[in-house]
């Protein structure tokens, strides 16, 4: 690939920022050898890199975003093009990790271009969030985690009250303050 397919790429795929550092840290502490992790919306494959690299942990890929999945792969991640959780089986990882499209957006905006679609949490910003957490508990194993990174933006308190719904107990286990926005990684677990 030229640099001038790369640039391209890179417009329309996430690419690491402070709230991928966040997570990363904290999957490299959490995570350990022998587990089997998903990360979804995996966009560059650098969380995902991060975890197999730091804790040796396997790690499959899943995201909407083709161009993410050819980025992913390049970075040596087993990716799936998939939604969300639904192209896995039931009880298959002991860990999901998840850096939601978090930012609150007009509802009458359209999601036209696969930055927007990264990005876009909906009216609340918890939309995409709150259709992970319906489901994610079928693929977790028993005694398995999710790591979700979580904004200041969308509710850290509304997304712990909906994840306590499908039966999650939350636990904090980062908070970094930027700017505009706290991040927190919270553990969840049924």
């Amino acid at each position: 690939m030229d640099l001038a397919e790369r640039r391209g790429l890179e417009t329309e795929v996430y690419q690491p920022a402070e709230d991928s550092h966040v997570l990363a840290s904290v999957c490299g502490e959490r995570l350990e050898d022998g587990m089997v992790v998903l990360e979804v919306g995996t966009g560059s494959g650098y969380v995902a890199e991060r975890i197999e690299t730091e804790t040796g942990a396997t790690v499959v890929g899943a995201d909407l975003n083709p161009h993410a999945c050819e980025q992913a792969r390049e970075r040596g991640v087993e990716v799936i093009r998939g939604d969300l959780h639904e192209p896995f089986g039931d009880g298959v990882f002991d860990a999901v990790v998840f850096n939601p499209p978090y930012l609150p957006v007009d509802p009458e905006a359209t999601r036209d271009d696969w930055m927007e679609v990264a990005l876009s949490g909906g009216d609340t910003g918890r939309e995409v969030i709150e259709a992970f957490l319906t489901g994610v508990g079928r693929v977790l194993a028993p005694d398995g985690v999710v790591l979700l990174l979580v904004s200041s933006l969308t509710g850290v308190e509304e997304v712990v009250e909906f994840a306590g719904e499908y039966g999650f107990s939350a636990a904090a286990r980062a908070d970094e303050s930027f700017p505009f926005e706290t991040l927190t990684v919270l553990e969840l677990w049924q």
